[in-house]
């Protein structure tokens, strides 16, 4: 990108910016029309056909009319005529190829003397097109040269006649000199060569023939170079005022109205496109940027509106990005391609479509190709496979013509895996329409053709559905996890959705985006948006009219958001991907009774098993084992929510009642998989025996589900995420007999009520029976002794509690129901 500071120091090529030192006319005879007859050497020039064939434009007049003085988009013409006098003049050949191959007019000496310090004057012809004029003794008066070129960008031919003026070029201000310009380069006749240039040399012979000429968007210039005629064509140009200290004063904006025009200075930074038409070949610079610059040069991240990704953007950058703003010659040597391919996964709602949407602020010029995957597929044989040719179509036809000097071409393609799924897997619907529209994305990402202009973003959330051929180095090789952001990237969420709100102060002060943001914990991107809307909508409730559905209260003019707002939306927006809270609250129905020390040892230790997940281990599984209603389940969903961990979910039986084993499978992996997405999770996997179908007659189970299982006990997150599996089962020694016992790190005995103080303690926190039916109880039991053992879970005890409280006799129901429970557990053992 063009830098103003390094023009600090250059001069004017044009002297002083006031009436001294710039051109003026002396003498006499100024406008003279033709004196006589043109001398026979001014009557030929150089042909647009070839180097030195016969001008097609001689002898004929052009039929369009002089152009006027009106500018292109209604903005003045920068630089205007000095002194107002105006000339007439005929056109005539060029003296030599000084003037040819120089960029330069011949005018007669009578007509416009030389200037005192020599330097070339600037002549404004017809109002729009500006040369620079050599004085050339001997030159008829009353004419001006003009080689072909010159001619065809003026639209002017030998028996027309031209209007000129003198031409200030600081006239309409400082923005005067060219910061850079895009230049077409081709032959110019049939002597060519198959040696590609060098651009920066190109460059170097641009500046030394032309410097401090003036260039316009649509000229046309001659020039030798080598010995061969080149041809070029100013495509764009970048002005800029060197002398200006206001900050951005080089950051003005790439121009292609005739009207703009500046000089060209040895600081310039030329950009050259090859003319695809006349076979010439373009070495990539080693020193210049591309010519295509592809980025904004003041592009920020913040300005996408998009929070929580900035690590994800600066990936994408580097991968797929940083190699095109590079120069191609650097890229060249390094023998490396552009990376062709990226593909956003992750859960729904995290930002992979908005970031895809919002890739185009970051271009500086195309916009890019947005198609959704089912698009694509269409009913009509072959049609689903032309719709991806098209999508390419204009990137090849690009390529063919410029080479590595093509512009980016992106393509965004939403739900991927609509249209990519896994070749053989029947999609399409056993037409084989899948197959073949996969085999056409992959021949023009990565075929024999081989583009290296194209960029294709993919979009899902399911990237196991994908093929893998599209996966690979040279297709979609950089694979990037749009995750459910951190709470510093729920601030930045937050106060992107809440912009407005507290620009226009309709959000009250007590409102704590940073508290949000904590209690916010696996909320995605999408789902803190519908967060804010709920917060909004309890807020317009609050100024609706008492007994109306619509009627809106006066002072709805100081509406605001506040802090209950958002905590009443905490309780209506749940995150797809966060705690089972209801599932989690059954099995925790009576609370948790410490009615022995073991009780509150099995929770301390629990809370080390968080904390050692937390800080260092990412992966560890405790089983809990004990009789049945020993409260196991219980224990473990404690453990799972006073964790604090965003994500917890539950794996039970009752969730899969009906299911077959690979239904079931899928219902494990979906739930394992879900707890990969966030940074610390806890799966409680609650009586694996019934999960895994066994039974102690056979003995049976099914062993599907069993290696799922034992696989999952074993898998590691990826890095950054942490999982902490909770298991209880009844049957520790059948876990040992199938090997799963093996799979975890550690284990926790669950006992049952053991004594009577502890049968007594369970009484008394239940607060259902008085002090004497507590002592009737007990002794009706069996007695009080402490050597006496219960023996019965905790569980089995609350729900006899319960039972009895709907008994008048609540102290007879409770102790038949406790006694029969301990001469059950006695018959077994």
């Amino acid at each position: 990108m063009f830098n103003r500071n390094n023009f600090a120091n250059v001069p004017s090529p044009f002297g002083p910016r006031s009436n001294e030192g710039r051109p003026s006319p002396r003498g006499d005879g100024y406008g003279h029309p033709n004196q006589g007859p043109l001398p026979a050497q001014y009557r030929d020039d150089y042909g647009a056909g070839g180097y030195g064939a016969p001008s097609p434009q001689m002898g004929r007049p052009v039929e369009k009319p002089l152009p006027s003085r009106v500018p292109v988009g209604g903005r003045p013409a920068p630089g205007a005529a000095a002194g107002g006098k105006v000339w007439t003049l005929r056109p005539a050949k060029s003296p030599d190829n000084t003037y040819t191959f120089g960029n330069l007019v011949a005018v007669s000496p009578q007509d416009f003397p030389p200037t005192r310090d020599g330097t070339d004057v600037l002549l404004l012809v017809n109002d729009l097109y500006v040369f620079s004029a050599r004085p050339l003794q001997g030159f008829p008066q009353g004419h001006i040269s003009m080689s072909d070129p010159q001619r065809t960008w003026a639209g002017v031919a030998f028996t027309d006649s031209v209007k000129v003026q003198l031409y200030d070029p600081f006239s309409q201000g400082g923005q005067a000199y060219l910061g850079s310009t895009d230049i077409e380069v081709g032959f110019a006749g049939k002597k060519r060569t198959e040696v590609p240039y060098d651009q920066d040399d190109l460059a170097n012979a641009v500046i030394k023939n032309f410097e401090n000429q003036i260039f316009a968007p649509g000229q046309k210039i001659l020039m030798d170079h080598r010995s061969i005629p080149l041809l070029l064509t100013v495509k764009t140009v970048q002005l800029v005022d060197l002398t200006s200290e206001k900050p951005g004063a080089s950051t003005a904006r790439v121009e292609t109205d005739p009207n703009a025009r500046g000089i060209l200075t040895r600081h310039t930074q030329i950009n050259f496109f090859k003319d695809a038409r006349t076979g010439i070949n373009l070495k990539p610079s080693t020193r210049r940027p591309a010519a295509n610059s592809i980025i904004q040069p003041d592009f920020k991240f913040e300005n996408m509106g998009i929070g929580g990704l900035d690590a994800e953007f600066s990936t994408i950058f580097r991968r797929a990005f940083a190699s095109r703003i590079f120069p191609p010659g650097l890229v060249e040597k390094l023998g490396i391609q552009h990376v062709k391919g990226i593909l956003l996964y992750g859960p729904p709602g995290t930002g992979k479509t908005l970031i895809a949407r919002q890739i185009g602020k970051m271009l500086n010029a195309r916009e890019p190709k947005v198609i959704n995957g089912p698009e694509v597929l269409n009913k009509y044989v072959g049609q689903s496979e032309e719709n991806i040719r098209k999508l390419f179509a204009d990137a090849e036809k690009e390529y063919k013509e410029k080479g590595d000097e093509s512009g980016l071409h992106i393509i965004i393609f939403d739900e991927l895996d609509a249209v990519c799924k896994q070749r053989g897997s029947g999609a399409g619907g056993g037409t084989g329409v899948g197959d073949s529209v996969v085999n056409q994305l992959l021949s023009k990402l990565d075929g024999v053709d081989q583009l290296n202009n194209i960029l294709l973003i993919g979009m899902t959330n399911r990237k196991d559905m994908i093929d893998e051929a599209l996966l690979r180095p040279g297709r979609l090789e950089v694979h990037m996890e749009i995750s459910l952001p951190d709470e510093k990237g729920r601030v930045q969420i937050l106060k992107i959705h809440t912009q407005k709100m507290r620009d226009n102060n309709v959000m009250d002060p007590d409102v704590d985006l940073e508290e949000l943001a904590a209690l916010t914990k696996n909320f995605s991107g999408a789902e803190i948006s519908g967060l804010v809307k709920s917060a909004s909508s309890f807020a317009f409730n609050r100024h609706v009219k008492v007994g109306t559905m619509a009627g809106i209260s006066d002072d709805i003019v100081n509406m605001k958001v506040n802090r209950a707002d958002f905590h009443h939306a905490l309780e209506e927006v749940k995150p797809a991907f966060g705690v089972s809270e209801e599932e989690l609250a059954t099995c925790i129905q009576y609370g948790i009774i410490h009615f022995s020390p073991t009780i509150n040892e099995i929770l301390r230790e629990g809370e080390l098993f968080v904390k050692q997940v937390a800080d260092a281990t990412p992966l560890f599984s405790v089983l809990l084992h004990g009789p049945p209603a020993s409260g196991k389940t219980a224990l473990a969903a404690r453990i799972a929510i006073d964790s604090g961990f965003p994500f917890i979910k539950l794996v039970s039986p009752e969730d899969m009642v009906g299911l077959s084993e690979m239904a079931k499978v899928a219902h494990i992996s979906k739930i394992f998989t879900d707890a990969y997405k966030s940074p610390m999770s806890v799966v409680v996997v609650d009586n694996i025996e019934r999960i895994i179908d066994w039974v102690p007659i056979g003995p049976r189970f099914s062993n599907t589900v069993l290696q799922t299982l034992m696989v999952f006990l074993r898998k590691q997150p990826v890095k950054g995420r942490r999982l902490l599996i909770l298991a209880t089962t009844t049957e520790r020694a059948v876990m040992k007999q199938l090997d799963l016992y093996n799979s975890f790190n550690s284990d926790i005995m669950v006992p049952t009520v053991n004594t009577y103080d502890e049968l007594r303690y369970i009484l008394e926190e239940s607060r259902a029976f008085t002090p004497p039916e507590i002592q009737e109880a007990l002794q009706g039991i069996g007695g009080i002794s402490e050597e006496q053992k219960v023996g019965v879970g905790v569980k089995k005890i609350l729900l006899g509690i319960e039972t009895a409280k709907q008994d008048p006799d609540k102290v007879g129901r409770f102790t038949r129901v406790i006694s029969r429970a301990i001469d059950e557990e006695n018959l077994f053992e």
